[in-house]
């Protein structure tokens, strides 16, 4: 008997033991990964009896707030509807959080909620605590201008500010209102939709660059003295690359130019033989420098935000691989994957004299009793390439806006430098139209990249007129 019931002693203990190995792994050793599980609501139901604290623009406009309902339950309420969905995602307990929602969770969610302060605190009637507010570097005005811009096409457009690398738009195209993410059929209806509405094209979206990219070729090319914007190469095409046909767009013929001629006009044949002499190694180097090959701390989930360069089986890839074509890769083409975020730091880094700034979309971050908690200062990234490089392919951008592939996006009375790009894609006849600029040239207060998905026209053509809207937006004030 005595043995039977130290046994049954014994079964008790271990389960007892059990129990705590789980209660302490749950509630202290894996408790923030476990918050921070996606797939985990606990946060976001508790967080429905607490204030949560708002989303506001560089300008103080509130794009996200919580609102008490009748049963004293609170509500996410975005005043804005789509404008900033895909930058500011939602927060809900009918589908869970995402964006700068998921995000800044610990800031904007009460401090105390969850704990038995804050139980009492309701149970007695008093306030709830309230989050923090989150203040972005997002501008209305910007962002409507880019929206608009891309007139319900698929597409992004990414706005920075160069000397502070504040992103002012972060527009993705088609959008959703996250005002109605409680209806079960407008999920449904978003889930369903071949246009992916919830994906945000801006720092998800995997784009061929095009000819855009021939800017970083230029600026690796120039910076180490491979050449100059006087330099001259043969435009004939087609030459032989990798032992296949490389063209220029409608094989057209080009004499003897000089490089600033053969960016004007987007000579495919020159930059080939310019990535060439550049050579993996060096691409390695002036592409890190820009960003390339990682993803970039914006203020998003890490997964919302896709790293950009060469890729082979679904991961990045070195420029350095065996795998890459130098001269496709130097125009463009090859294996390159780009976000348009991406692209926004190539312009902003020629705009700020070779010094990429840190691309942020956060501020600062508000206390309830409106004390500063945190302020988010501009962060070097890297200086990327010379200033002095930084001014010669300024001075080749502009021409492409002054008589090349992009005068759509010419501006009166303002210096505007800039690139096309229109990347073929599966689709025949249609491709991933680009522009991405910088202005005014002296002084400049905004770098944009835009891209209009499976479009039958060109950058010149179809994404050009909408970085001109944004900057338009920036330097008249509307």
């Amino acid at each position: 008997m005595n043995s039977s019931i130290r046994r049954l002693g014994y079964v008790i203990v271990a389960m007892f033991a059990v129990l705590l190995a789980f209660t302490s792994r749950w509630t202290i050793f894996d408790k923030a990964s476990l918050n921070a599980n996606a797939n985990n609501k606990r946060r976001i139901l508790e967080g429905e009896y607490f204030h949560r604290g708002d989303i506001a623009t560089a300008h103080g406009a509130v794009i996200a707030r919580s609102v008490r309902g009748a049963g004293g339950a609170y509500h996410r309420v975005y005043p804005y509807g789509p404008l900033f969905a895909n930058a500011i995602g939602y927060s809900a307990s009918s589908i869970g959080q995402a964006g700068m929602e998921a995000a800044w969770e610990p800031e904007l969610a009460a401090a105390e909620s969850g704990t038995l302060a804050s139980l009492f605190n309701r149970l007695s009637g008093q306030a709830p605590n309230e989050g923090d507010e989150v203040v972005t570097t997002l501008d209305p005005r910007v962002q409507q201008a880019a929206v608009e811009g891309l007139a319900g096409h698929a597409g992004s457009v990414v706005a920075i500010e160069p000397g502070t690398g504040a992103i002012r738009a972060l527009a993705s195209s088609p959008s959703f209102d996250p005002n109605h993410l409680a209806s079960t059929a407008y999920r449904k209806q978003l889930n369903s939709a071949t246009d992916a509405p919830l994906f945000n094209r801006a720092t998800q979206a995997s784009y061929a660059p095009g000819s855009t990219f021939k800017v970083v070729t230029a600026i690796a090319a120039i910076d180490s003295g491979i050449a100059s914007p006087s330099s001259v190469f043969s435009g004939r095409s087609p030459i032989e690359d990798e032992g296949r046909p490389l063209s220029n767009f409608s094989n057209e013929q080009f004499g003897e130019i000089p490089l600033t001629t053969a960016l004007t006009f987007s000579v495919n044949t020159v930059w080939a033989q310019v990535a060439k002499r550049v050579g993996k190694d060096r691409f390695a180097h002036y592409m890190a420098a820009l960003g390339f090959g990682r993803r970039q701390a914006v203020g998003l989930p890490a997964d919302e935000v896709r790293a950009s360069g060469e890729y082979a089986n679904g991961a990045v890839i070195p420029p350095t691989s065996d795998l890459v074509d130098v001269g496709r890769m130097g125009i463009g083409q090859d294996r390159l994957e780009v976000t348009p975020l991406q692209m926004a730091m190539v312009a902003a880094a020629v705009a700020n004299g070779g010094r990429l700034m840190s691309p942020r979309l956060v501020s600062e971050i508000v206390e309830s009793d409106g004390r500063i908690a945190r302020r988010f200062a501009p962060a070097t990234y890297s200086q990327a390439f010379s200033s002095h490089t930084a001014d010669e392919v300024a001075a080749m951008m502009s021409k492409v806006v002054q008589e090349g592939t992009g005068t759509a996006a010419a501006l009166a009375g303002v210096e505007v430098a800039g690139k096309t790009g229109t990347a073929e894609t599966s689709r025949p006849g249609l491709n991933q139209a680009w522009f991405i600029g910088f202005s005014p040239i002296k002084s400049p207060r905004i770098a944009v990249a835009a891209v209009v998905e499976n479009s039958p026209g060109q950058g010149g053509t179809v994404a050009a007129p909408i970085v001109k809207r944004v900057m338009e937006a920036v330097l008249s004030g509307r």
